[in-house]
Protein backbone atom coordinates (compact mmCIF):
# COMPACT_ATOMS: atom_id res chain seq x y z
CA UNK A 1 0.00 0.00 0.00
CA UNK A 2 1.48 3.37 -0.96
CA UNK A 3 1.53 6.01 1.23
CA UNK A 4 -1.28 9.07 0.73
CA UNK A 5 1.04 11.93 -0.36
CA UNK A 6 0.27 14.82 2.36
CA UNK A 7 -0.84 16.98 -0.54
CA UNK A 8 -3.27 14.69 -1.28
CA UNK A 9 -4.83 14.06 2.52
CA UNK A 10 -8.10 15.94 3.48
CA UNK A 11 -8.11 19.27 5.22
CA UNK A 12 -4.13 19.43 4.23
CA UNK A 13 -4.93 23.01 4.15
CA UNK A 14 -4.24 24.51 7.40
CA UNK A 15 -6.85 24.69 9.84
CA UNK A 16 -6.98 27.79 12.43
CA UNK A 17 -6.73 26.81 15.70
CA UNK A 18 -10.24 27.74 16.57
CA UNK A 19 -11.67 25.72 13.40
CA UNK A 20 -10.19 22.62 15.46
CA UNK A 21 -12.42 21.12 18.33
CA UNK A 22 -9.54 18.82 20.76
CA UNK A 23 -12.88 17.52 22.81
CA UNK A 24 -13.99 15.57 19.14
CA UNK A 25 -10.96 13.63 19.84
CA UNK A 26 -10.86 12.85 23.42
CA UNK A 27 -12.08 10.24 25.27
CA UNK A 28 -13.92 13.14 27.95
CA UNK A 29 -14.76 10.21 30.05
CA UNK A 30 -11.89 9.42 31.50
CA UNK A 31 -11.22 13.33 32.65
CA UNK A 32 -9.91 15.19 34.17
CA UNK A 33 -6.58 14.13 32.94
CA UNK A 34 -3.57 12.92 35.38
CA UNK A 35 -1.29 15.50 34.28
CA UNK A 36 0.31 18.05 36.16
CA UNK A 37 -0.49 21.50 35.92
CA UNK A 38 2.49 22.77 33.19
CA UNK A 39 3.22 19.30 32.02
CA UNK A 40 4.18 19.81 28.29
CA UNK A 41 2.71 16.27 27.27
CA UNK A 42 -0.27 18.08 27.29
CA UNK A 43 1.26 20.63 24.66
CA UNK A 44 1.84 17.36 22.52
CA UNK A 45 -1.03 15.69 22.65
CA UNK A 46 -3.09 18.87 21.37
CA UNK A 47 -0.11 19.19 18.77
CA UNK A 48 -0.98 15.76 17.79
CA UNK A 49 -4.16 16.14 17.65
CA UNK A 50 -4.35 19.01 15.36
CA UNK A 51 -2.27 17.41 13.23
CA UNK A 52 -4.36 14.58 13.10
CA UNK A 53 -7.65 16.47 12.32
CA UNK A 54 -5.79 18.39 9.36
CA UNK A 55 -4.43 15.23 7.73
CA UNK A 56 -8.17 13.62 7.57
CA UNK A 57 -7.50 10.34 9.20
CA UNK A 58 -10.26 9.02 10.57
CA UNK A 59 -9.89 7.28 14.27
CA UNK A 60 -10.88 3.72 12.88
CA UNK A 61 -8.29 3.92 10.86
CA UNK A 62 -5.93 5.27 13.98
CA UNK A 63 -3.85 3.03 16.22
CA UNK A 64 -1.74 4.78 19.00
CA UNK A 65 0.27 2.64 20.92
CA UNK A 66 2.00 3.69 23.91
CA UNK A 67 4.17 2.36 26.98
CA UNK A 68 4.84 3.72 30.43
CA UNK A 69 5.28 6.31 32.46
CA UNK A 70 3.93 10.04 31.95
CA UNK A 71 3.95 9.74 28.22
CA UNK A 72 2.71 6.39 27.96
CA UNK A 73 -1.11 7.44 29.91
CA UNK A 74 -1.30 10.14 27.03
CA UNK A 75 -2.67 7.92 24.59
CA UNK A 76 -5.58 6.65 26.74
CA UNK A 77 -7.25 9.86 26.16
CA UNK A 78 -7.22 9.74 22.34
CA UNK A 79 -10.59 8.73 21.22
CA UNK A 80 -9.25 5.51 18.99
CA UNK A 81 -8.28 2.59 18.88
CA UNK A 82 -5.49 2.76 21.68
CA UNK A 83 -2.94 0.25 23.26
CA UNK A 84 -1.02 0.94 26.67
CA UNK A 85 1.72 -2.10 26.75
CA UNK A 86 4.58 -2.54 28.60
CA UNK A 87 7.55 -0.78 29.62
CA UNK A 88 9.99 -0.04 26.47
CA UNK A 89 7.94 -2.81 24.05
CA UNK A 90 5.44 -0.08 22.27
CA UNK A 91 7.38 0.10 19.49
CA UNK A 92 7.43 -3.90 19.05
CA UNK A 93 3.63 -3.79 19.32
CA UNK A 94 3.74 -1.17 16.83
CA UNK A 95 5.62 -3.23 14.61
CA UNK A 96 3.39 -6.40 14.61
CA UNK A 97 0.13 -4.85 14.63
CA UNK A 98 1.76 -2.27 11.80
CA UNK A 99 2.22 -5.99 9.32
CA UNK A 100 -0.52 -6.81 10.03
CA UNK A 101 -2.87 -4.16 9.41
CA UNK A 102 -1.29 -2.03 6.78
CA UNK A 103 -3.82 0.11 6.20
CA UNK A 104 -3.78 1.84 9.55
CA UNK A 105 -2.16 5.00 10.55
CA UNK A 106 -0.26 3.56 13.39
CA UNK A 107 1.56 6.18 16.28
CA UNK A 108 3.94 5.52 18.95
CA UNK A 109 4.09 7.71 21.59
CA UNK A 110 6.88 6.75 24.39
CA UNK A 111 8.72 9.24 26.95
CA UNK A 112 12.88 8.98 26.87
CA UNK A 113 13.29 6.20 29.34
CA UNK A 114 10.48 4.08 27.55
CA UNK A 115 12.13 4.55 24.37
CA UNK A 116 15.58 5.20 25.16
CA UNK A 117 16.57 2.74 28.27
CA UNK A 118 14.44 -0.28 28.70
CA UNK A 119 13.30 0.21 24.85
CA UNK A 120 16.45 1.17 23.26
CA UNK A 121 17.17 -2.27 21.38
CA UNK A 122 13.36 -1.90 20.11
CA UNK A 123 14.38 1.98 18.71
CA UNK A 124 17.74 0.72 16.82
CA UNK A 125 15.88 -1.81 15.10
CA UNK A 126 12.71 -0.07 14.68
CA UNK A 127 14.39 2.78 12.75
CA UNK A 128 16.62 -0.10 10.97
CA UNK A 129 13.15 -1.84 9.37
CA UNK A 130 11.87 1.52 8.39
CA UNK A 131 8.47 0.17 8.80
CA UNK A 132 5.62 2.71 7.87
CA UNK A 133 5.33 4.22 12.43
CA UNK A 134 5.46 7.21 13.45
CA UNK A 135 7.52 7.30 16.72
CA UNK A 136 6.56 10.67 19.35
CA UNK A 137 9.39 10.68 22.25
CA UNK A 138 8.47 12.87 24.18
CA UNK A 139 11.48 13.66 25.94
CA UNK A 140 11.14 15.73 29.60
CA UNK A 141 14.42 14.33 30.69
CA UNK A 142 13.24 12.25 33.57
CA UNK A 143 11.46 9.26 35.09
CA UNK A 144 8.36 11.59 35.92
CA UNK A 145 5.76 8.99 36.79
CA UNK A 146 8.14 6.41 38.45
CA UNK A 147 10.13 8.52 41.16
CA UNK A 148 12.18 10.98 39.07
CA UNK A 149 15.24 9.05 38.50
CA UNK A 150 18.12 10.27 35.80
CA UNK A 151 17.00 9.11 32.50
CA UNK A 152 19.36 8.75 29.11
CA UNK A 153 18.61 12.19 28.33
CA UNK A 154 18.87 13.74 31.32
CA UNK A 155 21.38 16.86 31.07
CA UNK A 156 24.88 16.68 32.59
CA UNK A 157 25.04 18.11 36.82
CA UNK A 158 20.99 18.24 36.43
CA UNK A 159 19.56 16.64 39.52
CA UNK A 160 17.23 13.53 40.22
CA UNK A 161 16.25 11.56 43.04
CA UNK A 162 19.16 9.12 41.67
CA UNK A 163 21.67 11.39 40.56
CA UNK A 164 21.29 13.58 44.28
CA UNK A 165 24.57 15.73 43.30
CA UNK A 166 24.45 15.90 39.72
CA UNK A 167 24.13 14.00 36.65
CA UNK A 168 27.36 12.86 35.22
CA UNK A 169 26.73 11.27 31.77
CA UNK A 170 26.67 12.65 28.79
CA UNK A 171 23.27 13.29 27.75
CA UNK A 172 21.79 10.60 24.49
CA UNK A 173 20.94 12.65 21.47
CA UNK A 174 18.24 10.08 20.58
CA UNK A 175 17.88 12.06 16.68
CA UNK A 176 21.48 11.45 16.03
CA UNK A 177 21.01 7.64 17.45
CA UNK A 178 17.64 7.25 15.15
CA UNK A 179 19.83 8.76 12.22
CA UNK A 180 22.53 6.18 12.33
CA UNK A 181 20.28 3.74 12.86
CA UNK A 182 18.45 4.21 9.68
CA UNK A 183 15.48 5.96 10.53
CA UNK A 184 13.77 7.41 7.07
CA UNK A 185 12.64 10.61 8.97
CA UNK A 186 13.91 12.23 12.01
CA UNK A 187 12.89 15.57 13.21
CA UNK A 188 12.91 17.43 16.68
CA UNK A 189 10.65 20.24 18.05
CA UNK A 190 9.23 21.91 21.42
CA UNK A 191 6.05 22.58 23.02
CA UNK A 192 7.43 26.17 23.13
CA UNK A 193 6.06 26.54 19.37
CA UNK A 194 2.63 24.35 18.70
CA UNK A 195 2.12 25.49 14.92
CA UNK A 196 5.33 24.02 13.90
CA UNK A 197 5.40 21.13 16.53
CA UNK A 198 2.09 20.53 14.66
CA UNK A 199 3.25 20.86 11.33
CA UNK A 200 6.09 18.49 11.83
CA UNK A 201 3.87 16.01 13.72
CA UNK A 202 1.88 15.90 10.11
CA UNK A 203 5.10 15.62 8.12
CA UNK A 204 6.30 12.76 10.36
CA UNK A 205 2.52 10.65 10.21
CA UNK A 206 2.83 11.52 5.79
CA UNK A 207 6.23 10.30 5.41
CA UNK A 208 6.18 6.54 4.11
CA UNK A 209 8.69 4.76 6.56
CA UNK A 210 9.56 4.50 9.96
CA UNK A 211 9.16 8.24 11.40
CA UNK A 212 10.90 9.16 14.89
CA UNK A 213 10.08 12.93 16.00
CA UNK A 214 11.78 13.97 19.44
CA UNK A 215 9.38 16.46 21.19
CA UNK A 216 11.31 18.45 23.84
CA UNK A 217 8.28 18.90 26.49
CA UNK A 218 8.76 19.69 30.39
CA UNK A 219 7.99 17.79 33.75
CA UNK A 220 7.27 20.92 35.78
CA UNK A 221 6.39 18.72 39.08
CA UNK A 222 9.40 16.63 39.60
CA UNK A 223 12.32 17.80 37.60
CA UNK A 224 11.75 21.55 37.34
CA UNK A 225 10.79 21.40 41.43
CA UNK A 226 14.05 19.83 41.95
CA UNK A 227 16.66 21.62 39.73
CA UNK A 228 14.74 25.16 40.40
CA UNK A 229 13.96 25.55 36.94
CA UNK A 230 10.91 27.67 37.84
CA UNK A 231 7.56 26.93 36.69
CA UNK A 232 6.00 26.40 33.54
CA UNK A 233 6.21 29.76 32.09
CA UNK A 234 9.89 29.85 32.76
CA UNK A 235 10.83 26.70 31.56
CA UNK A 236 9.16 27.05 28.35
CA UNK A 237 11.64 30.43 28.72
CA UNK A 238 14.51 28.04 28.62
CA UNK A 239 12.94 26.20 25.31
CA UNK A 240 13.53 29.93 23.41
CA UNK A 241 17.12 30.04 25.02
CA UNK A 242 17.72 26.42 23.94
CA UNK A 243 17.04 27.27 20.52
CA UNK A 244 18.47 30.93 20.42
CA UNK A 245 20.29 31.98 23.36
CA UNK A 246 20.26 35.74 22.43
CA UNK A 247 16.62 35.67 22.61
CA UNK A 248 16.40 34.83 26.08
CA UNK A 249 14.55 38.10 26.87
CA UNK A 250 13.76 38.95 23.15
CA UNK A 251 9.61 39.47 23.19
CA UNK A 252 9.56 40.54 19.45
CA UNK A 253 7.32 38.05 17.57
CA UNK A 254 9.63 36.43 14.82
CA UNK A 255 10.52 33.03 13.87
CA UNK A 256 12.93 30.97 15.81
CA UNK A 257 16.50 30.31 14.25
CA UNK A 258 18.10 27.10 15.33
CA UNK A 259 21.14 27.77 17.34
CA UNK A 260 22.11 25.78 20.13
CA UNK A 261 19.50 22.63 19.56
CA UNK A 262 18.70 22.06 16.29
CA UNK A 263 14.97 21.72 15.24
CA UNK A 264 12.79 20.78 12.27
CA UNK A 265 13.35 17.78 10.33
CA UNK A 266 17.10 16.24 10.55
CA UNK A 267 17.24 13.68 8.11
CA UNK A 268 15.02 12.33 5.84
CA UNK A 269 15.72 9.59 3.49
CA UNK A 270 14.28 7.50 0.16
CA UNK A 271 14.36 3.98 1.68
CA UNK A 272 12.09 1.40 0.53
CA UNK A 273 9.04 0.97 3.32
CA UNK A 274 9.67 -2.33 4.97
CA UNK A 275 6.07 -3.42 5.01
CA UNK A 276 6.02 -3.18 1.13
CA UNK A 277 9.07 -4.67 0.36
CA UNK A 278 8.45 -7.52 2.90
CA UNK A 279 4.80 -8.12 1.34
CA UNK A 280 6.71 -7.95 -2.44
CA UNK A 281 8.85 -10.05 -1.15
CA UNK A 282 6.68 -13.05 0.15
CA UNK A 283 4.12 -12.74 -2.79
CA UNK A 284 7.82 -13.68 -4.95
CA UNK A 285 8.19 -16.62 -3.03
CA UNK A 286 4.73 -17.68 -1.97
CA UNK A 287 4.18 -21.43 -3.59
CA UNK A 288 8.42 -22.34 -3.11
CA UNK A 289 10.25 -24.57 -0.82
CA UNK A 290 8.06 -26.43 1.05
Amino acid sequence: MNKIAPENYAGNEATPPGDFEIKDYLRLDLMPHFMCPGCGHGIALRALLWAIHELGIEKDNLAIVSGIGCSGRVGAYIDASTVHFTHGRPLALATGLKLARPELEVIVISGDGDCLAIGGNHLIHACRRNLDITCLMLNNEVYGMTGGQVSPTTSESMLTTTTTTGNMESAFDACKLAEAAGAGLVGREVTLQVPTLKNLIKEGIAYDGFSFLEIISDCTEVYGRKNDLGESPEMILKQKSDLRPEALYDTVDQPFRPNKMETGVLARSDRPEYGAAYRAHAGQNRGGDK
